[in-house]
C-alpha cells in the first residue's frame, strides 16, 4: 500500500474532475447509501470499468467527507409568511441536524433574514443534500453555506 502521509492533497471544483473520478464518487455513494450490494452493481450503474473504480476509490472524496468540522452556519433569505421559521426548522429536524442557534432579523418588504448554525454531526445526507433540500422551500430564496467550525 502506498504511504500516504507525506501526500498533499488540493480541493478542485467537481466539472475539473475526469469522467472516471466523477463516476467514481457516484458509485461510491451508491455502495455507501446501499442503493447497490456490491462494487460490480455500483460500476455497472455508473458505466465505470472496475480497474478505474479502484484506481480512484481511495484517491477522491466528496468534500463534505474528509472535512471533521461539524458546525455549518447557513444564511437564508425567506419570505415573511406565517409558519416559515417552524416549516424551516422542521427540514433541519429531519435532516438530523441540531439547531445550536438561530438569528432572524425584522421583516423588511416582506423577506427576513435567518442564519442558523447547525451541529451535523448525525446529519443523514450530506451538505449538498441539505441546502438543496431548503431550498426547495417555497419560500426560501436563497441558502447558503457561510461557514463552518469544528466542534
Amino acid at each position: 500500500m502506498k504511504d500516504v502521509s507525506n501526500q498533499r492533497y488540493y480541493l478542485v471544483r467537481e466539472d475539473v474532475l475526469t469522467d472516471a473520478m466523477q463516476k467514481t464518487l457516484e458509485a461510491k455513494h451508491l455502495l455507501q447509501t446501499g442503493a447497490v450490494a456490491s462494487i460490480w452493481d455500483a460500476v455497472k450503474e455508473v458505466d465505470l470499468s472496475r480497474s478505474a473504480f479502484y484506481k480512484y476509490r481511495d484517491a477522491v472524496f466528496p468534500f463534505h467527507s474528509i472535512v471533521q468540522e461539524r458546525i455549518l452556519t447557513v444564511f437564508l433569505q425567506i419570505q415573511d409568511r406565517k409558519g416559515t421559521l417552524a416549516k424551516l426548522l422542521e427540514t433541519i429536524t429531519e435532516a438530523h441536524c441540531n439547531v445550536l442557534t438561530i438569528h432572524q432579523t425584522i421583516p423588511i418588504q416582506g423577506r427576513a433574514n435567518v442564519t442558523l448554525s447547525l451541529d451535523v454531526t448525525s446529519m443523514y445526507g450530506d451538505l449538498e443534500e441539505l441546502i438543496q433540500s431548503l431550498k426547495r422551500l417555497d419560500f426560501v430564496e436563497s441558502a447558503e453555506v457561510i461557514s463552518s467550525g469544528a466542534l
